[in-house]
C-alpha cells in the first residue's frame, strides 16, 4: 500500500490495517447504506411508485423524487469521477461483459414484479425496518429467489438468458465513450436533469425537507462509488468497487447468516445500514408499525412479484436502485437499458393488473 498521498490516506491505511480490509469494506457499506435508509425513508423514493404514477399520466411528487435522486447521483458520481475520487473504469458493472438480452428481459420481469409486490427491493427492505410485515416477507421471497437465480437451481436459466447477447470486447459499454462525448459532459447532464427535478418539485410543492432526503438517497449512491475506490487504492487484495444495489447483496446477506464461512463485506454492512438507518429515522418520526397484508389477494400479488423480482434483478445485473441508479450514474449501457425495461415493465403491468382491477365491476 502507498501511504505518500498525505494525512488522510496514512490514516485510511492506518484504519485498515486496524479493522482489517473486510471489516472496513463492511464498515464503509455499513455507513452508505445508513444514509441510504435515512434519506429513502424520509423522501419516500420509491421507483415503483414512479412508474405507477407517470402510467397514469401524472408528473407529480413520486417522479419529482426519483429524477432529483437519479440527478443527484449522476452530479455527484460524475463530478467525483472528473477529480479522480471515484474510479469508473473499474467498476465491478464495467469491467465485465454485460448483457443486452438480460437487462431486456430481466429488466420487464423485475419492473413487472416491483408493481404487484408494490414496491422495488430497496423500497421493500425500507419499509420493512419501520414494521411493515408485507414487507418482511416479500423480501424474503425476494432474497431467497435471488440466490437461486445466483447460485441455485435458477441459475442455469438466468445464465441461458444472459447469454444471448452480451456485449463486446469483455465489459460492459461505457454510454460516454461510446457516443464520443467529452468528460464533463455525464456532469452536464445531471445538472440539467436536476434542474429539471427541481421545478418539478417546485410544481408539485415538494417541501425542503424531502428534497434534501431525495438528494441525500443519490447521495449515499456516490458516497459508496467513492469508498470503495479508496479502498480499493490502499488495499494489499483486490477490492471490488461497486455502490447501492440490493439484489445480490440481499442474496448474500441471506446467506451470511446461513453459511458460517461467510465473511463481512461491503454488502454485508449495505443491507444492515439501510434496515438499521430506516428504523432509526422511523423510530425519531413515531411511524414504527406493525402492518400485514390487507387480504389473500394483496398477498399472492406480493409474493408472486418479490418471486419475479428477485429473479429479474439478477438478471438485469442490478435492481431499481442497483442498475436504475448506480449503474446508470457510472453510465453503464446495460444499466440504462434496463432502467428502461424496468418503466416499460411497471408501465405495463400496472395498466395491464391494477388499473384493470380497479375499473372492473365489483
Amino acid at each position: 500500500m502507498n501511504a505518500n498521498g498525505g494525512h488522510g490516506v496514512t490514516g485510511l491505511v492506518e484504519f485498515v490495517e486496524w479493522v482489517g480490509e473486510p471489516g472496513a469494506a463492511a464498515l464503509f457499506g455499513l455507513l452508505t447504506g445508513g444514509i441510504f435508509g435515512v434519506a429513502a425513508l424520509r423522501s419516500r423514493f420509491c421507483l415503483r411508485a414512479a412508474t405507477v404514477e407517470f402510467a397514469r399520466g401524472q408528473l407529480g411528487d413520486r417522479v419529482a423524487v426519483w429524477l432529483l435522486t437519479f440527478s443527484t447521483a449522476l452530479v455527484w458520481v460524475q463530478a467525483g469521477r472528473l477529480i479522480g475520487w471515484i474510479d469508473t473504469d473499474e467498476a465491478r458493472m464495467m469491467a465485465v461483459p454485460g448483457s443486452w438480452s438480460g437487462a431486456i428481459i430481466g429488466g420487464l420481469i423485475f419492473g413487472a414484479g416491483m408493481v404487484l409486490a408494490r414496491g422495488c427491493s430497496g423500497r421493500l427492505l425500507v419499509l420493512a425496518a419501520t414494521g411493515n410485515l408485507r414487507s418482511v416477507v416479500s423480501g424474503l421471497i425476494f432474497a431467497v429467489v435471488a440466490q437461486m437465480s445466483l447460485a441455485g437451481h435458477l441459475a442455469p436459466l438466468r445464465d441461458y438468458l444472459a447469454g444471448l447477447w452480451i456485449t463486446s470486447g469483455g465489459r460492459n459499454l461505457d454510454l460516454l465513450a461510446a457516443l464520443g462525448l467529452p468528460d464533463w459532459s455525464g456532469l452536464a447532464l445531471g445538472v440539467g436533469c436536476a434542474v429539471f427535478a427541481l421545478g418539478l418539485s417546485l410544481q408539485n410543492r415538494i417541501g425542503a425537507a424531502r428534497l434534501i432526503f431525495a438528494s441525500g438517497v443519490g447521495f449515499a449512491v456516490a458516497l459508496g462509488w467513492g469508498l470503495t475506490s479508496t479502498l480499493a487504492q490502499v488495499a494489499f487484495d483486490p477490492v471490488q468497487i461497486e455502490s447501492v444495489t440490493f439484489t445480490g447483496p440481499s442474496a448474500r446477506m441471506l446467506m451470511f447468516f446461513l453459511d458460517r464461512a461467510s465473511v463481512l463485506e461491503f454488502d454485508v454492512g449495505l443491507v444492515a445500514g439501510v434496515f438499521g438507518g430506516a428504523m432509526g429515522a422511523a423510530a425519531l418520526a413515531g411511524e414504527m408499525r406493525i402492518q400485514a397484508f390487507d387480504g389473500a389477494v394483496t398477498m399472492r400479488k406480493a409474493m408472486i412479484g418479490a418471486a419475479l423480482m428477485g429473479f429479474g434483478g439478477m438478471l438485469a445485473g442490478g435492481c431499481a436502485i442497483g442498475a436504475g441508479v448506480t449503474g446508470g450514474s457510472i453510465f453503464a449501457g446495460t444499466a440504462w437499458l434496463a432502467l428502461f425495461s424496468m418503466w416499460v415493465g411497471a408501465v405495463l403491468t400496472d395498466l395491464l393488473v391494477d388499473q384493470r382491477s380497479v375499473a372492473a365491476p365489483a
